[in-house]
C-alpha cells in the first residue's frame, strides 16, 4: 500500500482514495507490462504513453477533448473531479497539483474492466442519443469550401452539388463568418438575403441544417454594452488580485482565432439564458435545426480573468458543453469531461496530410476510453485550412483514404467537395467508401443505441476488445462495435499491415481466416478492408 492512502473494501472490489493537498505529489508503480492512456484526446498519436510523458491539464485540454482520467492495460483507473498533473518517469506514474480527491482504483483486470469501472461512477451514460441523422448520413460542412465567406448563394450551390454528385442528403453545417460580428445572432444581410428561405429550400432538399457559434462577442458592439451592463462576460482584474468581482469594471479580452474578443461568463445563470434565448431566435427565426459549438477551450479562460462564480478554466469549458444539452443536433470541438452525455464530440482540425491522417484511429478511440462515444472525425482531406493554402492540387490519394478510414467512424463528415478536388476514379471510390458506410449502418446504428445505454465505444481499440493479445500499441485498425474489424490503409505507398486476434475471420472479399495472423495485403485504392468476426453459435 502506497502511503497516505486509505483502503475500502467495497462489493469485494479495492478502492484506493487519496486525497492530495493543492501541489501535492505522490508516485505510483507501473506493473511490469502496464499501459497508460487517457487525459487528452489529442495527444492519443502518443500513447500508450512512454517515459519523458507530462500534461499539466489545468487549462490546457490541448484544443480538444480531455477528461482528468487515466485508465490502464491492467485494470486500473485515475480519476479526479478537477484537473491535476500527470508524468511518466521509468517505471512510475507521477500524480501531483491534484485539485480534489484523486481516485486510484485497482478493481480491473483489463483496459476495457477499468473504463467500465470508471465510467459506471464518474461518468454513467445517460441512454441518450444525439439526433441520429449525424449517424445514419453522411454529414457537411461548409469550412473548406467557403471558409470566411460564408454566404446564401454558394451554400445552396453546395447542397445542391451535394445531390447532384450523387451524394446522399444529410446534416449541413454552415459554419463562421455568417453574422455581422460575434454575438450578434441574425444573419449578415450583405450575403443573406433572405437567410430563412435558404433554410427552407435545404429543408426541402433533405437536409437537416446546423450553425456554427462560439462564447465569444465582439468588444465596441452594441451587444458587447449590453452583457457588459449585465455583467454576462468574463471580467479583468487588471493586474490586481485582490480585486473582485464585484467590483471589477471591465470586461476581459481574450486572443484566439480570430482576434481579441470578450467571452460570456456562463457561471453566472443569467448568460446562460440570454445565450440559450439568443439560439432560439435563430431556431425561430430562421428554422434552424442545432448548432456547432466552437471554441470554449479552457485556454480562453486566463488567470486575469473574473467570473461570477470562481472555477478553473476547466469548468469554464464543461459549462459551455452544457448549453448543447439543449440541442440533440450539435457538435463540440473543446470539453472537459462531460462523458456519457448525448454530445457530438469531433476531433481537432486535421491538416492535409498523411502524418494527421495516421493520427484519426488513436485520437477517435482515446476518445472512447474517455467516455466520448459520439464522436465525429475530422473533415475528410483535413479541416486544418491553413494547410490547404499555396496548394494548386489537393493530394486525391489523402482524400480518399481520408474518406475510407472516416467511413466506418461514428460519424463521417465532408467540406472539401470531392467532386471539385477528385478525378472521375478517385471520386468513385469516394463514393464507394459512402456506398461502404450504409451496407453497415444498421450496425452502426444498433452499437450507437447500445453505446447510449452501456456508455461502451462504439468505435473500439484493439487492445479494449481484445486485451492481453499484445494490441496496446496498434495504431492502424480498430474494432466496430464487437463484430467488425476495420483497417483502412493510411498510407500513401505501400503494404497494409493487419494484426487478426484470436478465433475465426471472414474478410470484405470472403475470405476466411484464422487468427491470432498478421497479414500483409495490398490495398486497391477502392478497398476499405473489413474483417468479420464470426463467433461459433452455442449448442
Amino acid at each position: 500500500m502506497i502511503k497516505g492512502y486509505k483502503i475500502y473494501l467495497l462489493f469485494s472490489s479495492i478502492f484506493c482514495v487519496l486525497t492530495l493537498p493543492l501541489y501535492a505529489q505522490t508516485s505510483l508503480t507501473i506493473k511490469s507490462g502496464e499501459q497508460w492512456f487517457g487525459g487528452a484526446v489529442n495527444e492519443a498519436h502518443l500513447m500508450p504513453f512512454k517515459a519523458g510523458y507530462s500534461l499539466d491539464m489545468n487549462g490546457d485540454t490541448r484544443g480538444n477533448q480531455a477528461v482528468p482520467l487515466l485508465v490502464s492495460t491492467k485494470g486500473r483507473f485515475i480519476w479526479s473531479e478537477e484537473p491535476f498533473k500527470f508524468s511518466f518517469e521509468k517505471n512510475r506514474l507521477l500524480i501531483s497539483h491534484a485539485k480534489s480527491t484523486v481516485t486510484i482504483d485497482s478493481a480491473g483486470k483489463n483496459l476495457k474492466e477499468a473504463f467500465r469501472n470508471a465510467s459506471k461512477r464518474f461518468f454513467p451514460s445517460k441512454s441518450k442519443l444525439p439526433d441520429t441523422l449525424l449517424f445514419s448520413r453522411p454529414q457537411y460542412n461548409t469550412w473548406i469550401e467557403l471558409v470566411y465567406n460564408q454566404n446564401q448563394q454558394d451554400i445552396l450551390n453546395y447542397a445542391r452539388a451535394i445531390i447532384d454528385n450523387g451524394f446522399p442528403p444529410g446534416v449541413l453545417m454552415i459554419d463562421d463568418n455568417w453574422a455581422d460580428y460575434y454575438g450578434r445572432f441574425d444573419f449578415r444581410a450583405d450575403r443573406f438575403t433572405d437567410a430563412g428561405a435558404m433554410v427552407d429550400t435545404l429543408h426541402h432538399l433533405g437536409f437537416k441544417v446546423m450553425l456554427w457559434v462560439s462564447p465569444f462577442v465582439s468588444p465596441d458592439t452594441e451587444v458587447f454594452r449590453e452583457l457588459m451592463a449585465k455583467k454576462l462576460l468574463l471580467l479583468d482584474n487588471e493586474g490586481a488580485s485582490s480585486m473582485t468581482w464585484a467590483k471589477a469594471e471591465k470586461a476581459a479580452i481574450i486572443p484566439w482565432w480570430n482576434g481579441y474578443s470578450s467571452v460570456l461568463d456562463f457561471t453566472n445563470p443569467e448568460a446562460k439564458v440570454w445565450f440559450l434565448s439568443r439560439l432560439e431566435h435563430m431556431v425561430r427565426t430562421y428554422h434552424l435545426d442545432g448548432f456547432k459549438f466552437d471554441a470554449g477551450d479552457a485556454e480562453f479562460y486566463p488567470p486575469n480573468a473574473l467570473a461570477f462564480k470562481n472555477v478553473s478554466p476547466n469548468e469554464h469549458s464543461r459549462l459551455w458543453g452544457e448549453i448543447g444539452l439543449s440541442y440533440p443536433l450539435n457538435e463540440y470541438r473543446a470539453m472537459w469531461k462531460m462523458g456519457g452525455e448525448p454530445l457530438v464530440q469531433r476531433l481537432r482540425d486535421k491538416k492535409h496530410n498523411w502524418e494527421d491522417l495516421q493520427k484519426l484511429i488513436p485520437h477517435l478511440m482515446t476518445a472512447g476510453l474517455l467516455g466520448y462515444q459520439f464522436t465525429c472525425p475530422d473533415m475528410i482531406g483535413g479541416g486544418e485550412y491553413g494547410s490547404f493554402i499555396g496548394k494548386d492540387k489537393l493530394d486525391e490519394q489523402l482524400v480518399v483514404r481520408s474518406a475510407q478510414c472516416s467511413a466506418l467512424m461514428p460519424m463521417m463528415q465532408f467540406s472539401a467537395a470531392p467532386w471539385r478536388v477528385l478525378s472521375k476514379s478517385n471520386l468513385a471510390a469516394v463514393k464507394k467508401a459512402v456506398d461502404i458506410r450504409a451496407k453497415y449502418t444498421p450496425y452502426l446504428m444498433e452499437a450507437a443505441k447500445k453505446a447510449a445505454i452501456t456508455g461502451e465505444p462504439i468505435a473500439r481499440s484493439m487492445e479494449y476488445e481484445f486485451p492481453d493479445q499484445g494490441f496496446a500499441e496498434v495504431k492502424g485498425q480498430f474494432m466496430l462495435g464487437s463484430k467488425y474489424l476495420v483497417a483502412p490503409m493510411l498510407a500513401s505507398a505501400g503494404e497494409k499491415t493487419v494484426y487478426l486476434p484470436k478465433g475465426s475471420w471472414k474478410d470484405d472479399q470472403g475470405k476466411k481466416l484464422k487468427g491470432p495472423l498478421i497479414l500483409t495485403i495490398e490495398v486497391a485504392l477502392d478497398r476499405l478492408p473489413v474483417f468479420e468476426r464470426i463467433i461459433p453459435l452455442k449448442d
